[in-house]
C-alpha cells in the first residue's frame, strides 16, 4: 500500500505538482507549520480542473498480475464510458513471485447501460448480460464457475457439457463452443446476534424465517463464532423471529444495532433449502437421512450409483440431501425422475462460506470444507441424525443398522483406516512424526463414510469448535492437506471420534482382500501406487456396478429419449 502512495505521489509531482509547490514555497516561505500548508496547497490546486478537460480523472495503481487486476480492467472500461473521465493505469508489480498468482480466464459482466447504445429506453431489445471467453487453450482442463456479489446465491440452470471439465478440443461438434446459463436464484440474510447484557452470542439459538409472522420457510441456528447467522431469502418483506420452544422462552428480540446486528434480552440453525421435495414418500418407519456432495458427470454418475445401491440395500425410507452448490443442471433436471421411479425422498441444501472464515480457493476444497465445517447449519433443525456417503461408495448393507448404532456420547462416527494391506506402509502417513504424536495410539480415520448425531453435535458446540480450529489452521498452506480428514482427526480431543466397526468401509487402496467379502460399503478410493482409473476399478471390484450402471442408463434413455431423442442424445453419452 505504501508503495502505491508512493508512485500516486510522484505521478503527481510528474504533473507540476513539484514546480508548484516550490513557487508557493518562493511566496510563503519556510517558517513553523509553512511547509504542511504548502503541501495541502499544492495537492489542492494540483487538481483544480482544467475547463478543457472531462470532469474526473481516474488513476488506478495495480499489481498486473493480481486477483484484482482481473475484476478491476473491465470496471475502469466501464467508468470510463459513463462518466467524463479520463483514466490512467499504473502497474506496481511484485517484485518477486514464488508462483503464479493468477492461474484462471476472468470476465467481469457489468455492462454500462441495460440498452444498447444509440437506443431509446422504451426499446425492447434489452442487453443480455454475457460472458464471452475466446481464444482459450483447447487441450487445457478448464472449469466454469461464478465469481458473485456475496449476498447472492446463484447456480448454473442450463449447461450441456461437464463444467467442471471442459477440453474444448472434445467439442467439435458444436465449433468448440460451450455455453452455460447461470441464474440469480436466492439473496442471502446474513447477521451477528449478541445477548443485551453480556454482549455475548447465545450460542444454539434458533430462528426462523417466512413470509408472514406465522410461516416457516427456513430455519437456523446462531453459532457460537461471532454470533453469525444466514438463511436464503428472495426480495420482499420477510419475518425473523424466535423458533417455537425453548428460544422463544429465554429470549426476546429486543432491536438492531444496525442492519448486521440483533440483540436479544435476557442464536441459529439453518437450513438453506426447500422444505417441500419434489418427491415425498408416505411411512410411519423412521426416515434414513443420507448427505452426498458431487461436482463433476463422473462423480453425478458414481453418485446415481450410490444412491440406486442405498435403496436396494435399505429397507427403510430414505432421503438423500445433495450440496446444491455444485451440482449440474442435468443431475438436478434427472433426479426427480429417479426419485419417482425408486421412491425416495431428496432435497438440496446450499450454504454459502461466511466472510470472516477463512476462504478456500480451490473447488476440491471447498467442496471438503462443505463436508464438515457446516453440519450444524446445514440441515433443518428436524433433522436429528445424518450419515455422510461419498459419491463413490457402493453399498451392499442396510444403512438403519448404521443409524441406529450407538455413537457412545460422541457426536460422529468414522471408520478407521485399514492396516492390513502391508504394502501400502509406506504411504501411511499418520503412523509417524506429527500424527503419530498427535493420535497417541488412535486410529485415523477416513472421511467416505461418517455418521452424526446432529442433537449432540450442536449440543457439544462441535461446529463452532471445528470452525474455530480450521479457521487458525488453514492460514498455513501446509496444514489440513485432506481437510475433510485431517480437521476431525486432528480435533479428536476435543470432538470425540466413535470408530465404526472395520467392515462399515472396505477400501482396496488400504484393506487386504480377505475383508471384501465382509464390507458393508465398499469406497473406491484412489489408489497412490496404481493411479487406477475409478471407473475402472468399481467394474473390477464390484460386479454389481456394471448392472446399476446399466440400469439408470436405461431409466435415463426411457425418460429423456421418449420425449425429445434426438436433441438428447448427446445429453446422455456425454452423462453416461
Amino acid at each position: 500500500m505504501s508503495d502505491d502512495f508512493r508512485l500516486a505521489e510522484r505521478l503527481a509531482l510528474d504533473n507540476g505538482a513539484k514546480e508548484l509547490g516550490d513557487k508557493l514555497e518562493k511566496i510563503l516561505g519556510t517558517t513553523a507549520g509553512v511547509p504542511d500548508v504548502i503541501s495541502e496547497l499544492t495537492w489542492q490546486l494540483s487538481s483544480v480542473l482544467q475547463s478543457d478537460e472531462p470532469n474526473f480523472e481516474l488513476v488506478a495503481i495495480i499489481d498486473p498480475a493480481s486477483r484484482d487486476a482481473q475484476r478491476l480492467s473491465h470496471i475502469l472500461i466501464v467508468l470510463q464510458h459513463s462518466l467524463p473521465s479520463t483514466v490512467k493505469v499504473l502497474f506496481n508489480p511484485s517484485p518477486s513471485l514464488s508462483e503464479l498468482p493468477v492461474k484462471s480466464f476472468y470476465r467481469f459482466v457489468w455492462e454500462p447501460s441495460l440498452f444498447p447504445d444509440n437506443e431509446s429506453i422504451l426499446d425492447p431489445s434489452i442487453i443480455v448480460p454475457r460472458a464471452y471467453f475466446t481464444n482459450l487453450p483447447g487441450q487445457s482442463l478448464l472449469t466454469l464457475g461464478m465469481d458473485e456479489p456475496h449476498g447472492w446465491m446463484v447456480a448454473a440452470i442450463k449447461a450441456v457439457q461437464d463444467l467442471d471439465n471442459l477440453r474444448l478440443v472434445d467439442y467439435r461438434s458444436t465449433k468448440h463452443l460451450v455455453e452455460a446459463v447461470f441464474e440469480l436464484e436466492y439473496l442471502l440474510l446474513e447477521g451477528h446476534c449478541v445477548e443485551e447484557g453480556s454482549m455475548k452470542p447465545p450460542r444454539g439459538l434458533q430462528f426462523t424465517l417466512g413470509p408472514t409472522p406465522t410461516t416457516i420457510e427456513y430455519d437456523t441456528i446462531v453459532m457460537a463464532n461471532l454470533g453469525y447467522f444466514q438463511l436464503k431469502a428472495n426480495p420482499g418483506a420477510w419475518h425473523l423471529n424466535l423458533r417455537a420452544g425453548k428460544s422463544q422462552k429465554l429470549y426476546e428480540i429486543s432491536g438492531y444495532c444496525n442492519p448486521e446486528f440483533l440483540f436479544l434480552s435476557h442464536s441459529l440453525k439453518h437450513s438453506l433449502a426447500s422444505h417441500l421435495p419434489w418427491h415425498k414418500c408416505t411411512s410411519n418407519q423412521e426416515t434414513i437421512n443420507i448427505f452426498s456432495v458431487a461436482s463433476g458427470h463422473l462423480y453425478e454418475r458414481l453418485l446415481r450409483i450410490m444412491m440406486l445401491t442405498v435403496i436396494r440395500h435399505t429397507n427403510s425410507p430414505v432421503k438423500f440431501w445433495f450440496l446444491k452448490n455444485y451440482l449440474s443442471p442435468t443431475f438436478k433436471d434427472f433426479i426427480p425422475y429417479m426419485a419417482a421411479e425408486y421412491g425416495f425422498e431428496y432435497e438440496f441444501v446450499q450454504y454459502k462460506w461466511p466472510r470472516w472464515l477463512h476462504a478456500q480457493t480451490e473447488k476440491q476444497r471447498i467442496i471438503w470444507g462443505y463436508k464438515i465445517l457446516f453440519l450444524d447449519v446445514l440441515f433443518p433443525l428436524n433433522v436429528t441424525k445424518i450419515i455422510f456417503v461419498d459419491a463413490d461408495q457402493i453399498v451392499r448393507a442396510d444403512l438403519k443398522e448404521l443409524a441406529d448404532l450407538d455413537l457412545d456420547g460422541a457426536p460422529y462416527g468414522y471408520t478407521p483406516f485399514c492396516d492390513s494391506r502391508k504394502e501400502m506402509d509406506g504411504f501411511r502417513f499418520w503412523k509417524q512424526g506429527y500424527w503419530a504424536n498427535h493420535l497417541a495410539g488412535r486410529p485415523y480415520h477416513i472421511s467416505a463414510l461418517y455418521v452424526v448425531d446432529l442433537t449432540r453435535f450442536r449440543r457439544l458446540a462441535a461446529g463452532d469448535r471445528l470452525r474455530g480450529q480450521y479457521h487458525g489452521l488453514s492460514q498455513d498452506p501446509n496444514s489440513l492437506s485432506n481437510l475433510d480428514q485431517d480437521l476431525p482427526n486432528n480435533m479428536i480431543h476435543q470432538v470425540p471420534i466413535k470408530s465404526l466397526p472395520q467392515e462399515w468401509l472396505w477400501c482396496e487402496t488400504w484393506c487386504s482382500d480377505e475383508g471384501l467379502a465382509k464390507a458393508k460399503t465398499i469406497d473406491l478410493c484412489n489408489n497412490p501406487r496404481t493411479k487406477e482409473p475409478k471407473l475402472t476399478a468399481a467394474m473390477r471390484i464390484a460386479p454389481e456396478w456394471v448392472d446399476y450402471d446399466r440400469e439408470i442408463k436405461k431409466l435415463w434413455k426411457r425418460v429423456y429419449l421418449s420425449t425429445e431423442s434426438s436433441s438428447n442424445d448427446n445429453t446422455v453419452k456425454t452423462e453416461l
